[in-house]
């Protein structure tokens, strides 16, 4: 058998057991990747497809693939002659859309996953309902939930060791069939206005309590949780500055916290830094295309041990604005 190199192995074990779900660095530009409760937050249908590739140069690095879009369902009941899904362009500078306040609605949402770490295949599909209640003039305090299924794939051939009869994760992902689909629930809740947002959200909340398929291998999900919060600080008539954070915690592991800075110009373009605890040093640079497409990029730069191997994780979004 051939080695696979044991760094490799060492974090695709360790992150079944800490943080199991994929990194996504631009976060601030896709609070519905990591809140259920931002579903449906602008009054069109938001779709982002995005890219990473972390530990860039490492043999078998994370890699994510993810496509996530929402949309007000109110909006196209009680205004559906004016709701245009087209894709035709706009001229000169797109400004951001604006986050409309002071009105009940519902929105809808779907998310597709792929995440493959090591030697691990993690598959998400999950629909999402969120409801969205002014609380006052200029906030509103949604709730939302994903409901959907998780498919976790062991892949033996990129598991290669030295010395399987002595390796008992390894023999017993083998033994037990390493395929298992299970029922994945999430909430959250997202306070917001057009400047300020805060939320709370939880996933993997049923853990292993449903499982589909003949596959018996312990993947042993464990609930996770993040709080983020931003507030967006106007220096003039065209310039912005959001400085924002998120937390994230997992049993048993110790909580992460990164620390963001975003700046913006005429609400078009963006630029912004952010710091993750001892992991990674994040560029990020933006821009909105049109009124229907924006396109992001990120650069992290590795601060942990890792670095010796890999010191780059790159992440790119394509953001599609239907019906604006």
């Amino acid at each position: 058998m051939k080695y696979i190199y044991s760094i490799v192995f060492f974090f695709s074990v360790n992150t079944l057991k800490a943080q199991q779900l994929p990194q996504i660095s631009q976060y601030l530009r896709n609070q519905y990747m990591i809140n259920p409760g931002a579903a449906g937050v602008y009054d069109f249908t938001d779709i982002t497809l995005g890219g990473r590739l972390q530990w860039a140069g490492l043999a078998d690095a994370p890699k994510t693939t993810y496509l996530a879009a929402s949309a007000p369902i109110s909006e196209f009941m009680s205004n559906g002659s004016r709701y245009n899904p087209g894709l035709r362009n706009s001229s000169g500078i797109a400004k951001n859309p604006e986050i409309n306040t002071g009105k009940l609605k519902h929105a809808l949402g779907l998310q597709a996953i792929g995440d493959q770490f090591g030697a691990f295949r993690k598959i998400n599909i999950s629909g999402t309902y969120a409801i969205h209640i002014p609380v006052m003039d200029n906030y509103n305090l949604s709730f939302g939930t994903n409901v959907g299924i998780v498919s976790h794939t062991f892949l033996q051939d990129k598991a290669v060791v030295t010395d399987a009869s002595s390796d008992n994760t390894y023999s017993s992902f083998v033994s037990n069939n390493g395929n298992v689909n299970m029922l994945n629930v999430g909430a959250g809740l997202y306070f917001y206005s057009n400047e300020l947002f805060l939320g709370v959200a939880a996933d993997q909340l049923t853990q292993d309590l449903v499982t589909f398929g003949s596959g018996t291998a312990n993947f042993d999900p464990r609930m996770h949780f993040n709080v983020t919060g931003g507030y967006k600080f106007h220096l003039g008539e065209n310039k912005s500055l959001t400085p924002a954070f998120l937390v994230k915690y997992v049993l048993p592991v110790n909580p992460t916290i990164e620390g963001s800075l975003q700046f913006e110009y005429k609400e078009w373009i963006w630029a912004a830094v952010s710091y993750r605890y001892r992991d990674a040093i994040v560029g990020m640079v933006g821009v909105n295309l049109s009124n229907r497409f924006k396109i992001g990029y990120s650069f992290d730069y590795t601060l942990s041990d890792i670095n010796y191997h890999a010191s780059s994780g790159h992440e790119l979004i394509l953001g599609i604005m239907l019906g604006r």
